[in-house]
């Protein structure tokens, strides 16, 4: 029976391994789920049936059986390492040049039309790291109101405030501006919301982050699918990611765990399309803050899920697990690293053991989804369906 459901799960940030040009990054040696596991074992019984000592083999001494589906993993094709590159790709959407980034942070006239625009003064404008930067500014935006601007490795204008200082809902309006100026007018990827809450130094960022990116500038899978009348249900960050673009409904999220408890709701509510669900807790919450034992612990933690997961997967159905991009808390770096990523899919309709090898391409993966689906072929990528379905 070919599946007519897709459930595809991108783990923020879990790599499997520098790609051959993770030098010209700064990334070389990172392997985020290999140099994890080399610094502390993992249990991760789930995965490692899926074929995962076979994509990153310093996670288990490897496993005798045949694993339970096809396993391979992809390289990137478009030049970059962040969400909206590596999402877009995994959609059939191949950047050629990267989206523009800004180390020494953003040029004077793009930050002074951004404070003449929303009549008051930023503070920052560097690029940091988003835990510490609101630490160190923290308390100066108590005291001044200014909002706190910043960026990183990657293509993103964020902006951090207190809650109680700019709401919520003021700060989107902010960043609403911060994308007509930085986004539509340079072409930065993303803008990013970064509230936070706390006092005396003591912050913590809230899950109403909210991220504003371009628009894809070309048909993705999302497109063809709703074109052809299918469900696209995005959760998590998926949205924010594809600017809402080829999307049917959105449900966004607080954490991995109410992700993976919104995937099973989908399930129960839709029964044929795609379910494409991020969880963004290994990037934000442990990668970026180079939090290897909390990375560790969230790994294990969302195997435990997809162990219950894959007890309801039909005959229909069809569970793709792959990431983005790697984000190697075992690093000095805390920002995304070059690397390769998983690949696992799993159905009663796909043949066990299949090695899908190295993809030269994220996009082999909508092209394959595209493939399954019937609709019209993407204008990247190559697909596997014929390689997996028993």
């Amino acid at each position: 029976m070919r599946p007519d459901r897709v459930i595809l799960i991108v783990l923020d940030g879990v790599g499997v391994g520098a790609l051959p040009d993770a030098g010209e990054y700064g990334d070389q040696g990172s392997d985020t789920l290999g140099n994890i596991a080399r610094a502390i074992p993992l249990r991760l019984p789930a995965l490692r049936r899926l074929g995962l000592d076979r994509v990153a083999p310093a996670v288990g001494v490897g496993q005798p059986d045949p694993p339970s589906g096809a396993f391979g993993r992809m390289a990137e094709r478009s030049p970059g390492k962040d969400s909206v590159t590596g999402h877009w790709e995994l959609m059939g959407l191949v950047l050629d040049h990267p989206f523009p980034v800004f180390p020494d942070g953003f040029p004077t006239p793009i930050i002074s039309e951004f404070e003449r625009r929303i009549g008051r003064a930023t503070i920052g404008n560097k690029a940091a790291s988003g835990t510490a930067i609101i630490i160190e500014l923290g308390p100066e935006h108590l005291r001044t109101g200014s909002p706190i601007v910043y960026t990183s490795a990657d293509s993103v204008f964020q902006i951090a405030a207190h809650e109680d200082v700019i709401p919520v809902p003021e700060l989107y309006r902010l960043c609403e501006i911060a994308y007509e100026v930085a986004a539509r007018g340079v072409g930065v990827g993303r803008v990013i919301a970064r509230p936070f809450i706390g006092s005396d130094g003591q912050f913590t960022r809230t899950a109403n982050r909210k991220d504003f990116a371009l628009t894809p500038f070309a048909p993705t899978l999302l497109d063809r699918l709703t074109e052809a009348g299918l469900p696209v249900v995005a959760i998590g960050k998926v949205e924010d990611l594809f600017a809402g673009r080829g999307i049917t409904t959105a449900i966004h999220t607080v954490s991995d765990e109410d992700g993976m408890n919104r995937i099973e709701s989908a399930m129960q509510s839709t029964r044929r399309g795609l379910i494409f669900a991020n969880l963004v807790d290994f990037d934000t919450v442990h990668g970026h803050r180079n939090d290897t034992a909390g990375y560790a612990a969230n790994l294990e933690r969302f195997d435990v899920r997809l162990t219950s997961l894959l007890q309801r997967i039909g005959p229909r159905d069809l569970l793709v697990i792959t990431a983005d991009h790697g984000n190697d808390p075992t690093t000095p770096s805390t920002d995304h690293s070059r690397e390769h990523v998983p690949l696992f899919v799993v159905s009663p309709a796909v043949r066990p053991g299949v090695d899908l090898g190295l993809r030269s391409t994220f996009a082999d993966l909508g092209q394959t989804l595209a493939d399954l689906f019937r609709v019209t072929p993407l204008g990247n990528g190559v697909s596997f369906l014929r390689d997996i379905l028993a």
